[in-house]
């Protein structure tokens, strides 16, 4: 089938699409999530285009994966029948990468402030994980974390980078969102994670991709999509026995929201990712983190086959 209609679905990392959309061509559509995505896609079916939702998470949102699943489910079966969700436009592995190459252009007696909007604890925590293999496996001495709209902020994270003695701060952003310079003084911002053309690059690798194995297999992507969020919430242990707990039910429904570490079935490569000539990294080899669901109505065994057309989760309506 033709590549069709894109459409790029937003979440915390792009300040709902609205960061990404210069970097991407006129033919791409940027929405938010719910109700946005939904419209977007329903009047492209209306004009008989075939639409790619691509969900532009660097690696740190899966829910926005699994949140996209659930609101083209709400599509008529007619709809959803010239509908695929590709995989997300990045993962943490991808971040990495992306990142380590942004932190090899900076020199190495400055200081690397990695920043990205505050997504909730757990997706926090992550990006602190993130930050030190950067670090881990680059030439910086310092790499501090900040956290637009969160603890700490950029200029916090500046004035922690001073006190550690640097004299110059460089902000590498590990979202689509960049923060506002704090100090003009001390610190210096890298530019954009990833160039358009590499962003386009991407894209239309995933586009290309979920097309692929629409014609192959049959495979529409939602099925893959709705187990995207599994286990990326609270886990812990308690004593020597040491076994894992699915995190309580909250009345939040956003308390979920990011990528966390798992406590098994995890692999990160220390090593850098390829580059192609345009600018995109080469996805990760290697074993994938078990897929499952997170905490809705949905069951592991469940496909969206048969599903209630009209099912959207409960803060994402309609309206």
């Amino acid at each position: 089938m033709s590549p069709g209609k894109v459409v790029a679905v937003g979440g915390h990392e792009s300040d709902g699409g609205r960061a990404v959309r210069g970097l991407l061509g006129p033919e791409v559509s940027c929405v938010a999530g719910g109700r946005e995505l939904f419209r977007c896609v329903s009047a492209s079916r209306a004009r008989g285009e075939p639409v790619c939702v691509v969900p532009m998470t660097l690696g740190r949102d899966p829910e926005l994966v699994a949140d996209a699943a659930r609101t083209l489910l709400a599509l008529s079966a007619e709809d959803r029948a010239g509908t695929v969700l590709a995989e997300p436009f990045g993962t943490a592995g991808h971040l990495i990468g992306w990142l380590r190459a942004a932190a090899s252009r900076v020199a190495a007696d400055k200081a690397l402030l990695v920043t990205a909007p505050s997504g909730g604890p757990f997706v926090d925590a992550d990006l602190f994980r993130i930050a030190r293999l950067v670090r881990q496996y680059g030439r910086h001495r310092t790499v501090e974390v900040a956290l637009i709209g969160g603890d700490p902020d950029p200029a916090e994270g500046v004035r922690r980078c001073r006190a550690l003695g640097e004299r110059c701060v460089v902000l590498l952003s590990a979202a689509w969102v960049t923060p506002r310079t704090p100090d003009p003084e001390h610190c210096v911002p890298a530019g954009p994670l990833l160039s358009a053309p590499a962003v386009a690059g991407v894209l239309d690798a995933r586009v290309r991709e979920a097309w692929g194995r629409y014609d192959r297999l049959g495979d529409d992507g939602l099925s893959r999509g709705l187990s995207a969020a599994h286990d990326h919430g609270h886990v812990h242990s308690h004593g020597p026995d040491d076994h894992a707990h699915e995190p309580p039910h909250t009345d939040a429904p956003d308390v979920l929201r990011g990528t966390h570490t798992h406590t098994h079935g995890t692999h990160h490569d220390p090593h850098p990712h390829p580059h192609a000539p345009d600018g995109a990294v080469t996805p990760p080899r290697g074993p994938r983190a078990p897929d499952g669901l997170p905490h809705t109505p949905h069951r592991a065994d469940v496909t969206h086959r048969g599903a209630d057309p009209h099912v959207l989760p409960s803060h994402r309506s309609l309206r």
